[in-house]
């Protein structure tokens, strides 16, 4: 069990059971995850359900359920657990005065929402993805759940150009681009709900603001590839995580790796001289 550091503590887990039987026990908060492999059964409001993979399975607080394997090989999957109180934050920044949800059924059979369960918590397990963007795809993740599946009242939240906190949020975005800079944070500075500002963001400037992070930490790099610095302390100068994920990032913007990029501009100034 792996706890984020947001939303009062999201919890995520990662498991595969074969012969595991879990007793009738109820959780404290929401639970909801997607089948990766096998099915899972599981008895929920007096129904015995099966969830295979590809498929969304939950539970609301305070409901009974057990739960076993459906078929002899068991099941693999991935869940996330949210107090209400945090799942009613999330909500809070995508919808005017939101109400807990209500959900009908113990199984979703939705698998385009069983992917992004599934690449949201990889995302979230890798120390690869800055903390602003674990925030915006968790938050994306909620949305799209309650908005699909839930009988929540509220209305979404109305979006307009709000320059002004864009404006700022970018400001802050290059001066700090060194830091993990979490979405709530930027938040704050932009004067704006996290999911509210990641909305006018994106249709103001046509990116994320984590996408808009990582070009201001790739652009940094390139100007100091220029130079005869380390590629490790350029790396962690610019806010990536070890040399490997600056050379990723670098080569999905520009199309090439810093090694080749600083090649390229020696043998230039080579050239020149």
């Amino acid at each position: 069990m792996t706890t984020l550091p947001f939303l009062g503590g999201v919890e995520m887990l990662r498991a595969r059971y074969v012969t595991q039987t879990f007793s009738r026990h109820y959780h404290e908060g929401y639970a909801v995850g997607c089948i990766e492999q096998g099915a899972m059964r599981f008895r929920y409001r007096g129904e015995s359900v099966v969830a295979p993979a590809g498929q969304v399975n939950l539970v609301e607080p305070g409901e009974a359920h057990d739960g076993h394997g459906a078929t002899p090989q068991g099941w693999a999957y991935r869940m996330f657990y949210l107090r209400p109180e945090a799942l009613l934050e999330a909500m809070g920044a995508f919808m005017v005065r939101p109400e807990l949800p209500h959900f009908g059924a113990g199984v979703i059979n939705d698998p385009a929402l069983a992917r992004c369960v599934g690449q949201t918590h990889r995302l979230l397990e890798s120390a690869d993805t800055s903390a602003m963007e674990k925030e915006t795809r968790l938050l994306w993740l909620l949305a799209h759940w309650v908005s699909r599946w839930s009988d929540a009242g509220g209305q979404w939240c109305r979006t307009g150009t709000e320059h002004r906190a864009v404006a700022r949020a970018r400001e802050v975005i290059r001066a700090r681009f060194g830091e993990d800079l979490p979405l709530a944070g930027l938040a704050r500075e932009a004067g704006l709900s996290p999911f509210h500002l990641v909305r006018v963001f994106v249709r103001e400037t046509g990116v994320t603001p984590h996408a808009y992070l990582t070009q201001a930490r790739v652009e940094r790099a390139r100007e100091l590839l220029s130079g005869d610095g380390r590629m490790a302390d350029i790396a962690q100068e610019c806010g990536f995580s070890d040399q490997a994920h600056l050379t990723r990032l670098f080569k999905r913007q520009t199309g090439v790796t810093p090694g080749v990029y600083r090649k390229n501009i020696q043998n230039t100034h080579g050239g020149r001289g």
